[in-house]
């Protein structure tokens, strides 16, 4: 590979100590006890919307994402941009139905959404069962941020042997774990506000400057082959192409407020009505992930992967490597040290937020649930601690060891997976009218049927499902959710006649409208 970029790795790791200096600053930051679950875990929920807007921001837009999508539209084409409708169809449900999560949560002092599973339906295995999803559905993301920080890494030329090669990695992950455990919430909230202004100017710039060096929009287009421009038309008797976008689209917005991570982000806002707020200005973000997309067909009309500079980057990283090999063919060394530093930045707020929520989920809904009922609040922050340095140890020794396409497999089934508590999460905000044990069948029946799918098609993110002869390929996890709801519905009056009452419901309808604590600022 190239040889060292001493500018931009100067400037790298400038921006990264400067960030790690603020993830320990950040401790002092809206002081709370952090000896308390909620304000290490939450952030006391007390930030504002524009702080909200940051740390959401952070959070769903990862440096994978900033990675993955100009790597999809360099490989693949068209179908890239599904992630552009679907980050706008998650907005609405944020605006309706996570307010009154956030109202009943503050409430109930509920920080995970097992948390309130288990306080709406009353049962402690539905709620391990969210809980348990949500913590292994999150590692191999975890893991995955780490695929950004080695592509950038590598682009700065930095190299070695065994351990060596490795270095980089395990000392970034060492300050990640250090600031977390340090500052708890604070220090991803804090960050993400520095990611994320790196990362607009960064984006800007390339679709501004680039464009300009290849001749504008016209010639970039003019040189995509025109198979990876639009989606192939469907044959006969199949919805082909746009059957995989239009489910892919609409499945990964129901899936990604319920992650841990961004249930954390949203719960750690100090209103409901900052959320709401959030709901209207987060597709600034969608914007700016389109001209991501676009920066994959820039990556093309300039040629990159066929200079013989970055042949090695390729050929390890494949379109992963478009990125940062458009960034070095186009920008002066010191903004490729600022661009790379926002991607290598963008890894940490994420994995830092998503440590954090795993820690709380096992925390909150599996020790305290079956191991130490009686522990104490500082107990149980510590706890929260120590868990997060398990959880960033687990998904480090994970990527080191383990093949990268397999943190990629296990993420597409994270997705499987975490769809399956959309119905006690989601429609449990809305309504109690479903059976505890009908909805638990319904999540077990379509994380496996899930699973299954995936696997017997190679891990491909669309399964190829017929109905009466006609082909309707799709998004796995939205094919699974629906059986889930399906067997749900048709339990739920089986099991309320097989036995008397229902479980306790520890809410009630005010909750969801519960009066919001005086307003904070951003």
């Amino acid at each position: 590979m190239q040889t060292v970029n001493w500018v931009a790795l100067s400037v790298f790791v400038g921006l990264f100590g400067f960030i790690t200096w603020l993830g320990f600053a950040a401790a002092r930051w809206r002081r709370g006890d952090l000896d308390q679950l909620h304000e290490w875990g939450l952030g006391g929920r007390r930030f504002g919307t524009l702080v909200t807007w940051f740390l959401v921001g952070g959070d769903l837009y990862t440096a994978y994402t900033f990675i993955a999508v100009p790597a999809l539209a360099f490989g693949a084409g068209a179908v890239a941009f599904f992630a552009v409708p679907y980050t706008v169809v998650i907005y609405p449900i944020l605006f309706l139905v996570f307010p009154r999560l956030w109202h009943v949560s503050h409430k109930h002092n509920y920080i995970t959404a097992a948390d309130f599973v288990r306080g709406r339906f009353g049962n402690r295995w539905l709620a391990l069962a969210i809980a348990l999803t949500g913590i292994v559905a999150t590692m191999p993301y975890i893991a995955l941020q780490l695929v950004g920080i080695q592509v950038m890494i590598a682009a700065l030329g930095v190299s070695g042997t065994g351990l060596m090669a490795d270095m980089p990695l395990i000392i970034s992950f060492g300050i990640l774990a250090a600031f977390t455990y340090s500052s708890g919430l604070r220090a991803p909230a804090a960050i993400a506000i520095v990611k994320d202004l790196l990362i607009y100017a960064t984006a800007l710039a390339v679709v501004i400057i680039v464009p300009i060096e290849l001749g504008g929009y016209g010639k970039i287009f003019a040189s995509v082959p025109p198979a990876k421009l639009i989606l192939a038309m469907p044959g006969p008797h199949t919805t082909g192409a746009y059957g995989s976008y239009a489910t892919l689209a609409l499945g990964s917005a129901l899936a990604l407020f319920i992650y841990p991570h961004s249930m954390t982000g949203i719960l750690s806002a100090s209103s409901g009505h900052a959320i709401r707020r959030n709901a209207t200005i987060l597709p600034l973000y969608s914007l700016m992930l389109g001209f991501l997309a676009l920066i994959g067909f820039m990556a093309i009309a300039a040629g990159v992967d066929k200079m013989p500079e970055y042949a090695d980057g390729f050929r390890t990283f494949h379109a992963n490597f478009a990125v940062p090999a458009l960034m070095l063919h186009s920008f002066p060394a010191w903004f490729v040290g600022i661009a790379f530093a926002a991607i290598g930045i963008g890894a940490l707020v994420p994995a830092a937020i998503m440590s954090i929520a795993s820690a709380n989920l096992y925390t909150r809904n599996i020790h305290r649930e079956f191991l130490r009922p009686n522990c104490s609040p500082k107990d149980e922050a510590q706890m929260a601690k120590w868990m997060s340095l398990v959880v960033k140890g687990g998904a480090l020794i994970f990527i080191l060891l383990v093949p990268t396409e397999y943190a990629i497999q296990l993420q597409l089934l994270g997705g499987i997976w975490i769809i399956q508590t959309a119905p006690s999460v989601l429609l449990g905000a809305y309504t109690r009218w479903f059976d505890d044990w009908a909805l638990l069948v319904g999540w077990a029946v379509g994380t496996i049927t899930g699973t299954w799918m995936a696997v017997s098609v190679n891990f491909a993110s669309t399964y190829p499902l017929t109905i009466a002869g006609y082909g309707i390929p799709g998004y796995s996890a939205l094919y699974t959710l629906i059986l889930n709801l399906v067997i749900a519905v048709v339990l739920t009056p089986v099991f309320r006649a097989m036995r008397r009452g229902t479980s306790v419901d520890e809410t009630a309808p005010s909750d969801y409208y519960a009066a919001e604590p005086s307003k904070l600022p951003a």
